[in-house]
C-alpha cells in the first residue's frame, strides 16, 4: 500500500486492511499472513485510547506521526501489540491488528510461537497460533525495534499480494466484515461499548466471537 492509503481515519483504515496481507521479513526469511481482525482507537476523545486527553509522551509519539507508522507497546509486561497510525500528522488515531491467518512461512511461525515444528503442534496450539494481538507479534517476531518505523518499509508491510515462485498471488476471498465491541477495555466507560472492532466472519483465526 502506498503512503496515502494510511491517511484514512482510524475506522475506515481498520476495515480496509481486513483481508490484506501483513508481511514480515527478517534474517532472510519471509512470513506472510492475512489480517482477519482489527480495532480502531480514535484519538484524544476516545477513552479507550492511549492518547485520550491528548496524552503526548515518548511512548505515544508514533501515534502523532502521519498515518502509516508502526506503534508497538507492551501489555502485562510481556506481550507486544502491533498498531498502525492512521489519519494525518497530529491526529493520533490508530488501528490495532488483533489477529492474522498464517499464509506462508508456517514453520517459522510455529518456531517463533512454540519453539516446535508445525507438525509437532497440538490441535490447541495450531488453533491459537496467531489469534490475538500478543500471539501474532510473537509469531511474526514483532517487538519494540519496529516502533515508529514506517509500515512501508521492507521489514513489515501491508500488501494486496505476496510472491510465490516470483508470481504475485492476490486474495480472491470475498469477505464479510462483522463488528463488535472492543476487547479488554472495560475501564473506558462509555467508549467500551463502541462497535469499533472489525473481523472477518467465520474466520477461525479471529480471537473471540462476542
Amino acid at each position: 500500500m502506498d503512503k496515502e492509503y494510511f491517511k484514512k481515519d482510524g475506522l475506515e483504515l481498520a476495515k480496509s486492511i481486513l483481508g490484506k496481507y501483513l508481511i514480515r521479513n527478517y534474517d532472510g526469511k519471509t512470513i506472510v499472513t492475512k489480517i482477519v481482525e482489527t480495532e480502531s482507537y480514535m484519538g484524544i476523545n476516545d477513552k479507550g485510547a492511549h492518547v485520550y486527553g491528548d496524552k503526548r509522551s515518548e511512548r505515544t509519539k508514533p501515534l502523532y506521526l502521519e498515518g502509516g507508522r508502526i506503534y508497538v507497546y507492551l501489555i502485562y509486561g510481556m506481550y507486544y501489540c502491533l498498531n498502525i497510525s492512521a489519519n494525518k500528522e497530529n491526529v493520533p488515531e490508530c488501528v490495532l491488528i488483533r489477529a492474522v491467518e498464517p499464509i506462508k512461512g508456517i514453520e517459522e511461525i510455529a518456531f517463533n510461537r512454540f519453539k516446535k515444528e508445525y507438525s509437532d503442534l497440538t490441535t490447541y496450539q495450531r488453533k491459537n497460533i496467531s489469534n490475538g494481538p500478543g500471539k501474532l507479534c510473537m509469531a511474526l517476531k514483532i517487538d519494540k525495534n519496529l516502533n515508529a518505523k514506517s509500515i512501508l518499509d521492507n521489514e513489515l508491510y501491508i500488501s494486496d499480494f505476496y510472491y510465490e515462485d516470483d508470481k504475485k498471488v492476490y486474495s480472491n476471498d470475498k469477505i464479510d466484515i462483522q463488528t463488535s465491541k472492543r476487547i479488554n477495555i472495560d475501564y473506558a466507560q462509555e467508549a467500551k461499548d463502541y462497535l469499533w472492532r472489525f473481523f472477518i466472519k467465520d474466520n477461525k483465526y479471529v480471537s473471540a466471537y462476542k
